[in-house]
């Protein structure tokens, strides 16, 4: 199995194309005018007014800066930090100089000038460089593989408990069964021990999923089916490790085995525009039980996309009166083959 070393982005200059720091940004700007507004305005009866003319100041010079940073992102991260850091100020200046004099010159605003506007739009984006330089420390490599490690640390015994207890059920009854799933087993186990700060790709994730399902198979017999549904996907996505599988020991443990009859797990995989679905549904047996019984395996996952992603990745649950369904939303930028 192929894998690539990652930890989440923790440059200390921003990666100006995550979402999650682009709306810190705006909150941040937008934060700052709110007090600006609140100073400039008489009284509270005309705050909001001043708010609303200042923002339609703000907004599209704010804009246009974080739609320039994002495309030279690369050239800033190769530049040491306190002149990448210079020329984001530079920048949030020259640019509010350029707009405020073409404004003034087209009289649509004279009340702030030309330089004085440049100057506020440096300390803003100073401001703003600080508080991402601060949480890129608090995010340190270290500190995210040491979290990731925790995180991975909670699903290990049960992965490995429940797969061993596949193959000690066939050990007596199918001894030939059981001597392939010890086989299946030690892949499984090299992929629960693998370094958390590696992606894996896609395509391998799938197969450790699809050889899991397997053993549990040879456990539970007719009474698991399950059901692939995979589109047109790039298959060399780098994702982060087991994120299938606590999901489908999920959806095993809590959906089939206690249901007489068991039941379909269904997984169902695409990429919609620039982002990879994955959704995994079961039936379900007793709903508040099923969904306490995930919560576990749910903020673990959770939380390493939100260690690897930000904000750009999700995950979302829906219930039904016998239906139960997890999908994780990543982001995806290549291309499905």
């Amino acid at each position: 199995m192929t894998s690539i070393r990652h930890f989440p982005a923790t440059h200390p200059l921003p990666d100006w194309r995550n979402f999650g720091v682009m709306l810190r940004a705006l909150l941040g700007i937008n934060g700052l005018a709110l007090v600006a507004a609140l100073v400039m305005s008489p009284g509270l009866s005309g705050w909001l007014a001043s708010y609303i003319d200042l923002a339609a100041i703000v907004e599209p010079l704010l804009l246009i800066c974080l739609g320039l940073l994002a495309f030279v992102r690369d050239l800033l991260w190769r530049l040491p930090l306190r002149l990448g850091q210079a020329l984001v100020l530079a920048l949030a200046g020259t640019l509010a100089l350029v707009l405020f004099a073409y404004w003034q010159s087209i009289a649509l605003s004279d009340a702030v000038s030309p330089g004085r506007a440049a100057l506020l739009a440096m300390i803003a984006a100073a401001f703003l460089l600080g508080y991402f330089e601060l949480r890129a420390r608090a995010f340190s490599p270290a500190q995210s593989e040491a979290r990731l490690a925790a995180l991975n640390a909670r699903i290990r015994p049960h992965f490995l408990f429940n797969s061993l207890n596949a193959v000690l059920s066939l050990i007596r009854a199918r001894p030939q069964q059981a001597e392939a799933a010890l086989e299946s087993l030690s892949d499984l186990f090299r992929a629960a021990m693998r370094d958390p700060g590696e992606l894996v790709s896609l395509a391998d994730e799938i197969a450790l999923g699809k050889q899991y399902l397997e053993l549990e198979h040879l456990r539970l017999g007719e009474r698991l089916a399950v059901d692939w549904q995979i589109g047109p996907v790039f298959m060399g996505l780098p994702i982060p490790p087991l994120m299938l599988q606590p999901l489908l020991e999920n959806a095993v443990y809590h959906g089939i085995e206690p249901a007489p009859d068991g039941g379909t797990v269904r997984i169902e995989i695409n990429q919609r525009g620039d982002a990879l679905w994955i959704a995994i549904a079961n039936p379900t047996v007793g709903q508040v039980q099923h969904a306490a019984g995930n919560q576990i395996a749910v903020a673990n996952i959770r939380e390493r996309l939100a260690l690897y992603y930000d904000l750009e990745a999700r995950l979302e649950i829906e219930t039904g009166d016998q239906r139960y369904e997890v999908r994780i939303i990543l982001p995806c930028r290549q291309k499905a083959a």
